[in-house]
C-alpha cells in the first residue's frame, strides 16, 4: 500500500519536473535583452520567475530522487524475499547435456563415397 503511494508521488514529481523544465526559459533566451528587447516578453518580469520556478523544479527533483531511492530499497527487499523462497536464480541455471544419441552424426565424406547415391550429371 505505501509502494503505491511512493510511486503515485515519484510520477508526480516526475511530471512536474518535466513541466516546469519546460516552462523555464533557456539560457539563450537572455541573449536579446543585451539588444534592447529586455523582459517585455516574459510573464514574470525580468528575473522573477527563475527565482520560484528554479526552487520549485529543485524541490521536484529532490523530491524525485528520494522516491526513487525509496523505490529501489523497496525492490531490493522484494528481490531478496523472492530469493528466500528457494526460487533459484536464473543467472546460475545449468543446462542438462544432451544425451550422445541425441546429437545427430556427421557423415564422413567416407561413409558418403561408400553410400549408393546416384550421381547426377
Amino acid at each position: 500500500m505505501l509502494e503505491n503511494v511512493i510511486i503515485v508521488v515519484h510520477l508526480l514529481a516526475a511530471l512536474g519536473v518535466v513541466g516546469f523544465v519546460l516552462i523555464q526559459h533557456g539560457k539563450g533566451a537572455d541573449a536579446g535583452a543585451s539588444f534592447g528587447s529586455g523582459a517585455s516578453a516574459t510573464v514574470f518580469g525580468s528575473q522573477g520567475s527563475g527565482s520560484f520556478l528554479s526552487r520549485t523544479t529543485a524541490v521536484l527533483a529532490t523530491i524525485f530522487f528520494a522516491s526513487s531511492m525509496v523505490l529501489a530499497y523497496y525492490a531490493k527487499d522484494r528481490a531478496a524475499s523472492v530469493s528466500d523462497l528457494g526460487v533459484p536464480d536464473p543467472s546460475v541455471l545449468e543446462v542438462p547435456k544432451p544425451a550422445v544419441e541425441d546429437v545427430p552424426q556427421i557423415q564422413t565424406q567416407e561413409k558418403l563415397d561408400s553410400a549408393d547415391v546416384p550421381v547426377v550429371e
